[in-house]
């Protein structure tokens, strides 16, 4: 309390407050399998993380899976791990290990590797 009885303490919400909510940052890392190579797949994962502002890479591995590694916002990774379900019209995906993480502050962009 202040000297004239007010509180001291603010009764609005924290973005208006001036304090900036937290952002909802992670780090996911999916193996896709299934018929993932060769049919375009890498860079519909490209196509789809750029278009939801996420960073990060796609690789072939060597057995025949595709590995994706993005960083973002929680509700655009979300729609992400969606669409890697689907994949491009050629592929085939027979599943996904989802592991999820703290960003780690990938650089801009999402790269084919």
């Amino acid at each position: 309390m202040t000297q004239d009885g007010a509180s001291s303490r603010s009764d609005r919400p924290a973005d208006i407050a001036g304090d900036a909510a937290p952002t909802d940052l992670a780090r996911v890392e999916v193996t896709v399998h299934g018929h993932v190579q060769g049919v375009g797949y890498r860079a519909f994962a490209r196509s789809r993380a750029l278009a939801l502002g996420l960073r990060g890479w796609a690789r072939n591995e060597p057995d025949g899976t595709v590995t994706v590694l993005a960083e973002g916002e929680r509700a655009a990774l979300d729609a992400f791990i969606e669409a890697l379900r689907q994949g491009p019209p050629a592929a085939q995906v027979q599943g996904l290990e989802v592991r999820w993480g703290a960003a780690r502050g990938l650089s801009a962009g999402f790269g084919i590797r």
